[in-house]
């Protein structure tokens, strides 16, 4: 059987650097893919920088993980610190930190599918970012096509208008200063709350009228694609969005699923571990709880070929994001696949919405927004929320007042989890396993399902030196700029 080993490198239209290396086989007229390995490019050593700080730096300086959903890891970050102090926010806090996040999710869930995975499926102009791009498979008529290449236009004022409409309350976007242990530095004024609202008053109809019915119009193109991609069929969510001051109530619930079963399961933290046996990352530090982890790069490494550690819940490993948050919630369960993640992330997206509406109503002008936080001497916690991409974690430990560790698990490094230490492989690996490959030249059918999980390289990795003898140039003023 003739295989072909083909790599994209890098994968474009997502946050960071991804290769991903797929050994395609071709078998009575028909190509497949027989195995993938995912890798991250670039070290991640941000946890290491964090050592030594104030915890109360944790919120910023874990927010430029990443300009897309910095807000996901200010609210893990001040989530963990509050515990770590014994704080309880006050209820202004904890919806305003609900509307900066749910303005994130936004934005970021309209971003991707018009501007980093519709392009896989239709041609758009002669023109950049459209071009080049591969013509295999491209099935959507031509009205259709201009259509969605007009929303995709439209998009960007929206994902503007979800920023502008989150920094109302989080002082700018990305990275929103407001996020901190205790609390939120900003107030609640009525036109703030006025003018949030208007911004729904936008958003939600885009959403509706736009954004659903394109993502379904899409999938009527490409019915094929509900049995495409399907992965691990195990679901997890770490649940977001609190709905009162005891964090147990959420908009999105914390469970998981497995075997793409509908039979809920309780979520332990205490579960997760990560797996380094495929990764540069020193074996002293493999399969260790978050609560403990070490980052120490071990390059280079027999077998491994990922920055990204394998983080898996009893030793197995779960895809997380939209189609996990939606289906552990109950709204949604049509099946796991690259169209039921786009179309989950849609409906999410309403969902989100929707509650934005309610949350802003409930703001009190004169009830506080921060309880006086002091860091504690020593002590230990952990913060769980979801960022648009799914399922993330930030663990620290203070020691002197100061951070004596700090770990965190983001959601592409669940989902594009290079191999563990039983030789299994990640979700997006195991996704594209088994897809048919039209050109095994022009591999459209893997970025499809790559993109689907909307990965975020940047979250999963951060650091990158150039090798020994290489030159880096530093470029001069732009001419006109």
């Amino acid at each position: 059987m003739p295989t072909t080993v083909t790599s994209i490198d890098p994968v474009t239209r997502l946050e960071g650097h991804l290769k991903i290396e797929v050994t395609i086989a071709s078998d009575s007229g028909s190509q497949k893919v027989v195995d993938a390995k995912a890798t991250g490019t670039m070290f991640r050593g941000l946890e290491n920088i964090l050592v030594g700080r104030p915890p109360d730096d944790a919120p910023d300086i874990t927010q430029r993980i990443c300009g897309v959903c910095p807000v996901s890891h200010g609210m893990a970050a001040v989530t963990a610190l509050d515990k770590a102090a014994g704080l309880q926010a006050p209820d202004n806090a904890r919806i305003m930190r609900n509307l900066v996040l749910g303005a994130n999710y936004i934005q970021s869930h309209i971003l991707h599918f018009y501007h980093l995975a519709v392009q896989d499926f239709i041609d758009g102009p002669n023109m950049p970012p459209w071009q080049p791009s591969w013509s295999t498979d491209k099935r959507v008529d031509k009205a259709t096509t201009d259509v969605l290449v007009g929303h995709y236009v439209t998009a960007l004022d929206m994902r503007r208008m979800a920023h502008e409409m989150g920094a109302l309350f989080g002082g700018r976007l990305p990275h929103p200063p407001a996020f901190v242990p205790g609390g939120f530095t900003n107030s609640v004024r009525p036109d703030r709350i006025s003018s949030f609202q208007s911004y729904l008053g936008v958003l939600i109809p885009f959403i509706q009228n736009t954004y659903i019915p394109d993502v379904e119009a899409l999938a009527s193109y490409y019915p094929d694609y509900y049995n495409v991609g399907g992965g691990t069929g195990n679901l997890m969510a770490f649940g977001v969005f609190d709905l009162d001051a005891s964090g147990a109530n959420k908009l999105l619930r914390s469970g998981r699923v497995q075997n793409a079963s509908t039979a809920q399961q309780t979520m332990d933290p205490n579960q997760i571990t990560e797996q380094v046996a495929y990764s540069w990352y020193a074996n002293s530090t493999n399969n260790l709880k978050p609560s403990s982890g070490q980052t120490t790069p071990q390059f280079p490494k027999t077998n491994a070929y990922s920055w990204l550690k394998a983080p898996r819940y009893q030793n197995a490993p779960y895809e997380v994001g939209p189609l996990a948050r939606m289906w552990v919630n109950g709204d949604y369960s049509r099946g796991i696949s690259v169209l039921d993640r786009h179309l989950a992330r849609a409906q999410e997206t309403l969902k989100v919405a929707l509650a934005l509406q309610t949350w802003v109503a409930q703001l009190d002008p004169s009830a506080p927004v921060y309880k006086q936080y002091s860091t504690p001497e020593e002590g230990s916690a952990f913060g769980l929320t979801e960022a648009p991409r799914g399922a993330l974690g930030h663990w620290v430990r203070i020691n002197n007042h100061k951070i004596a560790n700090y770990q965190v698990v983001t959601p592409t490094c669940w989902n594009a989890s290079p191999m563990d230490n039983a030789g299994v492989h990640g979700p997006l690996e195991q996704a594209v396993i088994g897809t048919t490959v039209l050109n095994a030249a022009e591999p459209v059918e893997v970025l499809r399902v790559i993109h689907s999980y909307d990965p975020c390289l940047a979250c999963a990795v951060h650091v990158m030196r150039p090798k020994e003898g290489v030159r880096v140039f530093a470029l001069g003023a732009v001419p006109g700029a």
